[in-house]
């Protein structure tokens, strides 16, 4: 199977800050957080069913777990998600990881079910699951297809009723969390927030994260987590959310007759939490990014608070790109600025954030912001941004539908952390707050005497971001290395692989200047989400010396029009409300009756883009600055020394912009750019959502149809490249705790030669199915070489490549390679076993209706096919031959393409000897 499975993991922040660190650069032309994360358009007295109690089945059993339950065609999966509401806020004193502790303990066995049964039966559910530990709730989640629900509930019910919690278990899972907690403390900007949290919640128990630390770790018992488990966890304290393809009544009975018998728990007393303002305090702290960062940080009220409708609406307006605050950056006082609002259930804060260049003084873009903020303390914001928020917020719910692990999500967030009877009272909310509640909310919240300012400013010191993520999927299930015999329950349900049904295939039509249109119509929602691409390599056709045009020429996008400048552009985005994003890679999210405005917004932008001579002086500078920043991270230098290792010297793809390059370029080589490579031939449409493909192509070709191609289209294919040789590189990091280590070797075959599905198969076995995987296993569970491994391919259209990734202490590098190679070559040597290849094939076969469980996901999918030239029923052509390959097959593949010891080897990290 070409796409990867899916991990269901959350970030335990979701900030701005952290998004933009994360991803090592500077967004020059971003959208705000809520229109980047959800989506658009409902009239404002309209409440979608799937959030209110129209199609919904509620109940509370007579041990008090709260049940509710929510059908979704959208595909045959469904999403389970059971929040105990309990979280690190009620952990005893001096052990903050507590509850993060019993949350990776519950993937370590119960009466009933040990933990190899439970990791096999997680693979051959072939679905994603995780769990997630905060401050106030603790949710594990699972998402499989819509027939394996009554398998999903028996694990939930097992788990609440009869944790094993051994402390042979805790032994070894004690490990795993301390290397997750070195992970997360190797990230500037989790130190940063961990700091922050520390004053702004100072003598609360919010005052400490919930990850926890090691000295805690150390001292924590297994009985002291029997002793958390046995005064939380219990039904009367769960809130159990089931979304999908499914009859809601007998899923209720299906509940009742899982869970009735679990005995409801008198529960402790809770904590109050109500953290006192904070006087000012400033911060300054160093980092490997390529850009700084000024930050004000301000407290603000929880999800569960009677202002948190209001702070929502503040915050969306305090991040507006219509707003003052984004405003610094047109009037080139900073790279990025915005806002970021950070709710825990009873307290939260907000973050505004501006960008700034490597290298240069931070008291700039801080003072411009710090007086932006003052402005509006005093003064207020415009009453038309108060509207336009509110109008995008409720449009927004209307999208939760089209996704089915989305909208169990929004319907847990709603119950567990805003204390709302459903997620459509979020409507009632919003439409009730004023101008006036919004400025005095802002003359209150936005007070300098208690804002906790930072400095986070890069450093020449070779330490990297890259790999430095944290909150990402946890890492804890315990690997099988002996067949496993299965409950009677889960075999009976699980046992027998069934042959893959086609998929229908989506509308295709082509327009005529060449457009090729691809629709989904799906009729969840009164939705359509719209996502395209123009085929494009910057590396080809950038010209020599002018190497940033592409990146330049994108950011100019969100600068306006012919027919609009940048804030009239944004105010007809507003009113009806869309969301949208012109580029090489274009999208649009509108309710159904506004589909046609939304388009037509979309082409103006896309089709007559001003870049105003003013803004492109403006932009081209940041982007120089930024870039000069860029080229000295180790994240970049890791980058460019993978592609070193296995390409040849002079391959496109290894040309990089300077700073010199892009100050070059002129506005006239940005329209002739433009000009060249903006191609309705090499452009793809999808449409999802409610609509029918006639009335998506009548639209289309009204609005995209004027678009003419001029002269030959270019060649966008990168050359093919020669096998790659072993090679060893090395990138310093001193801040990091870990080494991230990069196996990788080109391939001499594309996604084109049916072989890749064997492979794709056989690296299920050995490295692609997590914590089913050989290198999970022999890695992680029988050696604690590393926290997490795991292995892919990436296909394109003229070169492949493959690699093995694992973060590993410096003196485990070497030993962890060793193990990649032993079982890289045993996959070569036999065949996988019959066990090891049935478990690759129900994972691969029982995850593909996953891949339909958002209109998002199969709109990327079909991009993606067309992106690498192979037909729209692929992943139907490589079901049959998953279900039908042979071990003996996949070795033979395993043994033809891949070079064990071809494989170059690039480590980032403290110590780089091995």
């Amino acid at each position: 199977m070409i796409f990867r499975k899916p991990s269901a993991a959350r970030t335990r922040f979701s900030l701005l800050a952290i998004t933009l660190a994360l991803l090592g650069g500077t967004a020059l032309s971003p959208t705000s957080a809520h229109a980047q994360d959800a989506a658009p358009g409902m009239p404002s007295a309209l409440v979608p069913p799937s959030l209110s109690s129209a199609q919904v089945v509620r109940a509370t059993l007579p041990n008090g777990l709260k049940v509710v339950i929510v059908p979704n065609r959208l595909a045959p999966v469904v999403t389970t998600e059971i929040n105990y509401l309990v979280g690190s806020a009620e952990v005893p004193d001096g052990f903050p990881g507590t509850a993060h502790a019993l949350e990776h303990m519950m993937f370590r066995g119960s009466k009933g079910l040990d933990k190899d049964q439970l990791a096999a039966i997680g693979t051959h559910l072939g679905g994603s699951y995780n769990a997630d530990t905060t401050e106030d709730v603790t949710q594990y989640f699972y998402t499989a297809q819509a027939q394996d629900l009554p398998v999903l509930l028996k694990i939930e019910a097992l788990r609440m009723n009869g944790l094993t919690l051994s402390e042979a278990d805790w032994e070894k899972e004690r490990g795993a969390i301390e290397q997750e907690v070195a992970r997360d403390l190797s990230s500037p900007a989790y130190r940063y927030l961990e700091q922050l949290q520390g004053i702004l919640f100072a003598g609360t128990p919010y005052e400490h994260d919930a990850l926890g630390t090691r000295p805690s770790f150390d001292k924590t018992t297994a009985a002291d987590l029997k002793d958390f488990y046995q005064k939380w966890y219990g039904p009367n304290n769960a809130v159990l959310v089931i979304v999908g393809d499914i009859n809601p009544v007998s899923t209720l009975q299906l509940v009742q007759d899982t869970f009735a018998d679990i005995p409801r728990k008198d529960l402790p007393q809770r904590h109050k939490i109500a953290p006192a303002a904070p006087p000012a305090k400033t911060l300054t702290l160093s980092t490997d990014y390529p850009v700084g960062f000024a930050t004000l940080a301000f407290p603000m009220a929880g999800s569960s608070s009677a202002d948190f409708a209001t702070a929502d609406i503040l915050s969306d307006v305090l991040s507006s790109q219509r707003g003052a605050l984004y405003d610094l950056v047109p009037q080139g006082k900073a790279l990025y600025a915005g806002f970021e609002y950070a709710p825990k259930k009873e307290a939260g804060f907000g973050l505004a954030l501006a960008a700034f260049p490597k290298g240069t003084d931070a008291s700039g873009p801080m003072n411009a912001m710090k007086a932006v903020l003052e402005k509006i303390r005093k003064e207020g914001v415009p009453a038309e941004l108060v509207e336009a928020a509110k109008q995008k917020e409720i449009a927004q719910l209307q999208f939760s539908a089209n996704s089915v692990s989305g909208l169990a999500s929004i319907w847990s967030n709603a119950l567990a952390f805003q204390n709302l009877d459903s997620p459509g009272d979020l409507v009632a909310a919003y439409q009730a707050v004023t101008p006036k509640a919004v400025n005095d909310l802002a003359a209150k919240l936005l007070d300098p005497a208690h804002a906790v300012s930072a400095i986070l400013t890069p450093e020449a010191s070779g330490k990297a971001v890259s790999g430095k993520g944290f909150g990402g999927a946890e890492s804890f299930a315990s690997t099988p290395d002996k067949p496993v015999k299965l409950p009677q329950w889960a075999e009976k349900a699980l046992a027998q692989l069934e042959e893959p049904k086609p998929t229908p295939l989506p509308a295709v039509s082509t327009l005529s200047n060449g457009i090729k249109l691809i629709v989904w119509p799906s009729h969840v929602s009164h939705t359509i989400q719209l996502s395209g691409q123009i085929r494009q390599t910057p590396e080809l056709q950038e010209p020599k010396g002018k190497e940033g045009v592409h990146s330049l020429t994108e950011a100019l996008f969100s600068y306006g029009t012919t027919q609009h400048d940048r804030l009239a552009f944004q105010k007809a985005l507003d009113d009806v409300p869309a969301w949208e994003d012109a580029g090489g890679n274009f999208s649009l999210q509108v309710l159904t009756p506004d589909f046609e405005k939304g388009v037509d917004l979309l082409a103006e932008n896309e089709l007559h883009p001003a870049f105003p001579e003013k803004d492109f002086t403006v932009v081209r500078t940041q982007l120089a600055q930024a870039q000069a920043g860029e080229l000295v991270s180790p994240g970049h230098l890791f980058d460019k020394a993978i592609k070193a290792a296995i390409l040849p010297e002079t391959d496109p793809t290894q040309r990089d912009a300077t700073p010199e390059s892009i100050m070059s370029i002129t506005r006239d080589d940005v329209l002739h750019y433009y000009q060249n490579a903006w191609r309705p031939d090499l452009t793809t449409i999808v449409v999802t959502g409610d609509i029918t493909p006639e009335k998506a192509q009548a639209v289309l070709e009204k609005a995209f149809g004027g678009w003419k191609a001029e002269g030959p289209a270019p060649d966008v294919n990168l050359p093919t490249v020669p096998l790659s040789k072993t090679s060893r590189a090395t990138v310093p990091d001193k801040s990091s705790v870990q080494n991230d280590v990069v196996l990788a070797e080109t391939l001499g075959l594309t996604a084109q030669n049916p072989d890749h599905f064997l492979l794709q198969l056989g690296n299920e076995v050995l490295g692609g199915g997590l914590f089913s995987s050989r290198l999970y296993r022999d890695m992680r569970v029988k050696t604690g070489y590393v926290y997490s491994v795991s292995s892919s391919f990436d296909w394109g259209r003229t070169r492949g490549a493959y690699t093995v990734n694992y973060g590993a202490d410096p003196d485990k590098v070497g030993k962890a390679r060793n193990v990649v190679m032993k079982d890289l070559k045993a996959m070569q040597s036999a065949p996988p076993t019959a066990e090891e290849l049935s478990l690759a094939k129900a994972s691969l076969l029982r995850s593909l209706p996953l891949a339909r469980a958002s209109l998002a996901r199969i709109a990327a999918q079909y991009l993606y096919l067309e992106d690498l030239g192979l037909p729209l029923d692929n992943a139907d052509r490589g079901a049959k031959v998953y279900y039908k390959a042979t071990g003996a097959e996949v070795q033979a593949a395993f043994r033809k393409w891949i070079r064990p010891d071809d494989l170059a080897v690039i480590v980032k990290g403290p110590t780089l000897t091995w």
